[in-house]
C-alpha cells in the first residue's frame, strides 16, 4: 500500500513539474499571433519554426554558450581541485582541530549564495574583475558540498591501501592519484553533474557582476532578451530561446541519468 501511495505521489510531482515544460515547447512553435486567441494551450494548429530563427538572429547565442561553457569549465575544473585536497585532508591527516575545523567547514553549506552577493561584489570592484567571466567563477572554486561528498566516500577506503602505497615508495600525492581518485570515480561523477547544472542555470550572482555581451551567461542574457522592448508579447520567441537555454541539459538529463543515478547509490547518497 506504501508502495502505491509513493508511486502516485512520485507520478503527480512529476506531472506537475513537465506541465510547464511541456507548455513551453508547444509555445515555441507556435505563431506569434496565436499564442493569446488559441484554445488549447497544448495544441499547434499551424507550427513553425520561426520563432527559433527571430531568437536565434536576436540573441548572440554563439557568444552565451560560450561564456556559459568557459564558467562552467573554469568552476568544475577548480572545484575538482580543490575538494581533493580539502576532503584528502579532513579524511586522512590528523592535525589539532581538525573535527571543529571541518564542522565550521560544512556551515557554508547552510549559508544562502545570495546572502554573500554584496560582500562578494565589493570584492571583485577592488579587484577590477567586475564584467568579466573570472569574477563569476571565483566565488565558486570552494564548495564545502563537494568536499563533504568526496571525505564521506575517502574515509570508505581501507588505510592499508596508504601502507601498501608507502611501502611502494609513493609519495602523499601520488597515494592520493593512483588510490583515492579512481576509487572515488562515481563521486566525481556526481558531484560534476551537479556543479555542472547548477552553474549553467545560474542566474542572480552572474546578472549582478555583468554588464556586457562578452561576460554574460546564457541565463542572463535572456533574461534581459525577455525584458526588452524589443520582445513585447512575443512569447513564442522567448519560449523558444528558453528552449535553446536549457536543451543542452535536458540532453545531458536523458543520456546521462542511470550513470546520475549509480553515482550517487556508489557515493553514499540516496
Amino acid at each position: 500500500m506504501h508502495q502505491v501511495i509513493n508511486r502516485t505521489v512520485i507520478i503527480l510531482l512529476a506531472i506537475a513539474f513537465l506541465i510547464p515544460l511541456v507548455w513551453t515547447v508547444f509555445t515555441s512553435f507556435t505563431p506569434s499571433e496565436e499564442i493569446i486567441t488559441r484554445a488549447n494551450p497544448f495544441a499547434i494548429e499551424n507550427p513553425t519554426f520561426l520563432n527559433y530563427i527571430n531568437a536565434w538572429k536576436t540573441i548572440p547565442f554563439l557568444q552565451y554558450y560560450w561564456n556559459t561553457i568557459v564558467i562552467v569549465v573554469g568552476i568544475l575544473a577548480v572545484q575538482l581541485v580543490t575538494i581533493t585536497l580539502a576532503a584528502y585532508a579532513f579524511a586522512r591527516l590528523n592535525f589539532v582541530g581538525s573535527g571543529i575545523l571541518f564542522i565550521i567547514f560544512l556551515t557554508q553549506i547552510m549559508i544562502p549564495p545570495d546572502i554573500l552577493i554584496y560582500p562578494n561584489y565589493t570584492i571583485m570592484k577592488e579587484l577590477n574583475l567586475v564584467d568579466t567571466k573570472l569574477a563569476i567563477m571565483l566565488p565558486y572554486w570552494a564548495s564545502s558540498f563537494g568536499v563533504f561528498q568526496l571525505r564521506q566516500t575517502f574515509k570508505q577506503i581501507p588505510l592499508d591501501l596508504d601502507e601498501a602505497a608507502r611501502v611502494d615508495g609513493c609519495k602523499w600525492w601520488q597515494t592520493l592519484w593512483y588510490v583515492y581518485l579512481p576509487a572515488a570515480k562515481p563521486t566525481y561523477i556526481a558531484f560534476g553533474l551537479i556543479s555542472v547544472s547548477t552553474h549553467w542555470s545560474n542566474f542572480m550572482w552572474p546578472l549582478v557582476v555583468t554588464n556586457s555581451v562578452e561576460s554574460r551567461p546564457l541565463t542572463v542574457g535572456i533574461a534581459i532578451f525577455a525584458q526588452s522592448f524589443e520582445t513585447g508579447a512575443q512569447w513564442g520567441t522567448v519560449t523558444a530561446a528558453t528552449l535553446m537555454v536549457i536543451l543542452p541539459l535536458l540532453i545531458a538529463f536523458f543520456v546521462f541519468q542511470r550513470q546520475f543515478v549509480d553515482s550517487f547509490m556508489h557515493s553514499g547518497i540516496k
